[in-house]
C-alpha cells in the first residue's frame, strides 16, 4: 500500500515553471536583445492597455514608446519578482498616470451626422464608436486604482497575482478593487451602451 502511495506521489511531481527568455536576456545583460524581445512580444498588448487608459491613439502609441524607453532604462534594476509583461504594464500604469495628469482639456471634438445620411457602415462605425464613448465614460467615473485594475485585468489580461505586483498590492487587494470597480460599472453604464 505504501509503495503504491509512493508512486502516485512521484506522478504527481509539479513541473518547474519555464522560465521567461526575455528576464533571461536580462540577468545575462542582453538589454537591447531584450528591449527588442520586450517590444515584439508585449508591444502589442502595451498598446491596447494605454488606449484604454488614455482614449487617444496617439497618446497610446507614444505612451507605448515612453513605457519600452523607461522599461529599458530600469532593466538593470529589474528584480525578476513577477512577470515581464506584468513589470512592463506597472510601468505602462505609471506613464499614463503622468499623461493624464498633464493632458490638456478640451481635446474632443463631437461630430454630429444626421441618421437619415449614413450608409449601414457609417451606422456600424458610430453604434461602435458610440458604445466605446460609453464604456469610456464609464471607466471615467471609476477611481483610477479601480480603473487601472479593470484595465489591467481586461485588456492586459493580466492575472490577480501579476495585476498585484504591477500595482505594488497583495492579491487579495487586487482582487477587492477589481470586484468593486466592476460592481461600480455595473452601476454607471448605461443600458443602451451594452449591446
Amino acid at each position: 500500500m505504501q509503495a503504491y502511495a509512493r508512486e502516485r506521489m512521484a506522478d504527481l511531481t509539479i513541473p518547474e515553471p519555464v522560465a521567461d527568455p526575455i528576464a533571461a536576456m536580462v540577468q545575462e545583460g542582453r538589454l537591447r536583445e531584450a528591449l527588442a524581445a520586450c517590444a515584439r512580444v508585449h508591444g502589442t498588448i502595451l498598446g491596447r492597455l494605454c488606449m484604454a487608459l488614455l482614449g487617444s491613439q496617439a497618446d497610446a502609441d507614444e505612451a507605448t514608446q515612453e513605457t519600452l524607453l523607461r522599461a529599458h532604462r530600469a532593466m538593470a534594476t529589474y528584480r525578476g519578482e513577477g512577470s515581464i509583461k506584468a513589470w512592463l504594464c506597472g510601468i505602462a500604469r505609471h506613464v499614463c498616470a503622468h499623461t493624464l495628469e498633464t493632458r490638456r482639456k478640451g481635446r474632443e471634438l463631437l461630430e454630429v451626422v444626421p441618421a437619415e445620411e449614413m450608409s449601414d457602415d457609417a451606422r456600424t462605425l458610430f453604434a461602435t464608436r458610440r458604445r466605446t464613448r460609453a464604456i469610456r465614460d464609464a471607466l471615467a467615473q471609476l477611481k483610477p486604482s479601480e480603473r487601472e485594475a479593470v484595465v489591467l485585468r481586461y485588456v492586459a489580461d493580466l492575472s490577480h497575482r501579476e495585476i498585484a505586483l504591477a500595482c505594488n498590492l497583495d492579491e487579495a487587494t487586487a482582487r477587492k478593487r477589481i470586484s468593486r470597480a466592476l460592481a461600480r460599472l455595473r452601476t454607471v453604464m448605461p443600458q443602451e451602451g451594452v449591446e
